[in-house]
């Protein structure tokens, strides 16, 4: 059972003697998390010309070599028509190429470039810098907790892990 505790409201030593429950709840906390997350990471690679999205996808290319892009799309939880645009971003950097598969044209198989793979190994030690930060606040056995517990709540709802998950759907006319 969680325990609400007073808050101390940003930016003063005031504490608001009635928080705010949503403070407490998981689905805020997370979003809120992410969103601190893709922020951090955005402004590491600001003058990089290179999106928290983008990053995302290269890095994946380079850990999955001649990955097709749909099974991109289903790793990354995109759907295709972004997936396909994040592609094509990189392909103009020059990071990525994609080739048609063998035995099937209708599908395109993706690799880093020689570029991609200077870039990716350039920034990395940056990306994981950025990590490092967010987690400072956290000792190292709680930071390993927390991303253990993370893991275990995202492996047990793996079901909800496809593109377009949580958007409301249209009503039928």
């Amino acid at each position: 059972m969680m325990v609400a505790k007073a808050i101390t409201l940003r930016g003063s030593s005031e504490v608001d003697p009635a928080p705010q429950p949503y403070r407490l709840v998981p689905a805020y906390l997370i979003r809120r998390l992410h969103m601190i997350s893709t922020a951090v990471i955005a402004e590491e690679f600001e003058e990089e010309d290179m999106s928290v999205p983008e990053w995302a996808v290269l890095t994946i290319i380079e850990n999955h070599p001649e990955i097709d892009q749909s099974r991109l799309a289903e790793v990354v939880a995109v759907d295709k028509t972004n997936t396909g645009r994040l592609v094509d971003q990189l392909e103009a950097k020059g990071l990525v190429e994609r080739r048609p598969n063998d035995s099937d044209r209708r599908v395109w198989m993706l690799r880093c470039t020689p570029l991609g793979h200077r870039i990716r190994k350039r920034l990395r030690p940056r990306a994981l810098a950025t990590q490092e930060r967010l987690l400072s606040c956290l000792e190292p056995a709680d930071r390993e907790l927390f991303i253990e517990l993370m893991s275990r709540v995202v492996r047990a709802n793996e079901k909800y892990v496809r593109p377009g998950a949580g958007r409301r759907k249209r009503k039928s006319r």
